[in-house]
């Protein structure tokens, strides 16, 4: 997948994958993670996730990951924040209070960018990638965070065949395969919500489980 499909996802205001809400496994599982509460979280291809303010109101500076210009800016607008900008190598920062986001490619970040994140939030990065991207995404994790690192993950399982992404899906075995080997990786809860999702149900798919995994230090 290419930057130019999301920025015209973007563009063109077809960002189904933006909850209006907060994500309720956020706010049920977060606190199953061991984190002090000036623990730094990294969001990657945060968009403009309300989860980023939640995250904030509870004590965590927040650095964003985001390639659309669009929907960070669109963040601070809906907010009405107006943000410093700055430039830090590949990346344009927008920074407000507690708030970061970094415009650019993820697969930009170093090592150094992100050594005082201790915590880690994907609600939907990892399925907004196909395959080959996913075993890159999970490699970069492992490469650029801390082995120390705590997070949260929410994914979507469902039949491939019967629809195309994204999302895409990522089972339970491809979760502990990607991250498992750097990681423990530990399922919180799996909910049926294929009544919830018209999308899914237009497209004939007959399964669809949503999923959320602690992920921690061995």
């Amino acid at each position: 997948m290419q930057p130019e499909f999301w920025h015209k996802k973007w563009e063109s205001n077809q960002i189904g994958f933006h909850l209006p809400e907060v994500n309720p496994y956020l706010q049920r599982h977060w606190s199953q993670l061991t984190l002090p509460t000036q623990a730094r979280v990294l969001v990657p291809l945060c968009g403009k996730s309300l989860d980023l303010l939640w995250l904030a109101g509870r004590g965590h500076p927040v650095l964003g990951v985001e390639l659309s210009q669009k929907a960070i800016e669109d963040f601070f607008n809906e907010h009405q924040v107006t943000p410093r900008v700055s430039d830090k190598g590949p990346f344009k920062v927008y920074h407000a209070d507690a708030i970061e986001l970094w415009c650019g490619d993820f697969f930009a970040l170093t090592a150094d960018d992100v050594a005082d994140c201790a915590a880690l939030y994907d609600r939907a990065a990892l399925i907004a990638l196909p395959p080959p991207m996913r075993e890159r995404y999970a490699a970069q994790l492992q490469r650029i965070l801390p082995p120390t690192v705590q997070g949260l993950l929410i994914t979507l399982d469902y039949d491939q065949a019967q629809m195309s992404g994204p999302p895409f899906a990522v089972g339970d075995d491809e979760v502990q395969r990607l991250l498992g080997g750097v990681w423990q990786v530990q399922k919180l809860e799996e909910q049926d919500v294929l009544g919830e999702s018209w999308k899914f149900l237009q497209a004939g798919v007959t399964r669809l489980e949503e999923r959320v995994y602690r992920v921690f230090a061995r």
